[in-house]
């Protein structure tokens, strides 16, 4: 199983048409993943032409099972009413074989920081509780912890450890989040929580290339995740982590 996370594309001023291009011809030519998730911020502003450009530009990856979660960005200007026009969903729970998807909207209407909330906790952990065999991936836009070169952490998730501590009590295996266009991976006991840079802006924070994550999962449900740059090299994160230095050093 092959799952691509993409995140933060900022249709809009900082938008980049020609990483954009790559991105979908690596994708539909070389990837040819069984998801795509998209972890928010399609838009820049929320408004009506960005949503109609966003939903073009994602409709041009080939790939059946989409998954799009809105980002703080696109609930600007009363962008949540327009997100659910041109990405409507459901149903917040995707199963693919032996992997189950819950996502999570931790965006509001013209707030940069996120929230959970409690009835969110209360039905993911209600969810997961019914489910034993299977891998388990929550899915959303703001970061749960802070992570490096992103400066003063004043955006934050209001509620963060009520849903790390859910996370971890319900066993989850992933938590795949943007927000902060700088990929990076935190491990948390048997948790793993991915962040997806910025897939196809100008607006880089500590990691100075438009990339996106990779993420195969075996028959034995063992994640791999590798960070690529669009139109570059792929490599794991963990790597990035591992070896990570200032970028100023």
């Amino acid at each position: 199983m092959r799952i691509v996370q993409i995140s933060d594309i900022h249709v809009g001023g900082f938008f980049k048409q020609n990483i954009f291009d790559l991105l979908v011809n690596e994708i539909n030519s070389e990837m040819k993943p069984d998801c795509i998730i998209i972890t928010g911020d399609l838009t820049d502003d929320g408004l009506l032409f960005q949503f109609e450009k966003a939903h073009q530009e994602i409709a041009r990856l080939d790939c059946k099972n989409k998954i799009v979660i809105p980002g703080n960005h696109d609930y600007r200007h009363t962008g949540y009413l327009l997100f659910k026009k041109f990405f409507p969903s459901k149903n917040p729970i995707y199963e693919l074989d032996d992997i189950v998807i819950l996502t999570l909207s931790t965006a509001r209407p013209d707030r940069d920081e996120g929230e959970v909330g409690h009835r969110q906790i209360q039905w993911m952990e209600t969810t997961l509780k019914k489910i034993n065999s299977k891998l388990k991936i929550i899915v959303m836009h703001h970061h749960l912890i802070s992570i490096p070169d992103t400066g003063t952490d004043k955006v934050i998730v209001y509620d963060a450890g009520d849903a790390l501590r859910s996370c971890l009590q319900s066993s989850v295996d992933l938590v795949l989040c943007g927000h902060k266009h700088r990929p990076w991976m935190w491990n948390l006991r048997t948790l793993k929580i991915a962040y997806a840079g910025t897939t196809s802006s100008t607006r880089f924070r500590g990691f100075f290339q438009n990339s996106y994550n990779i993420i195969d999962i075996d028959k034995n449900k063992k994640t791999n995740i590798d960070l690529k740059i669009v139109g570059g090299k792929k490599f794991p994160l963990s790597e990035m982590v591992d070896n990570y230095k200032p970028y100023f050093e």
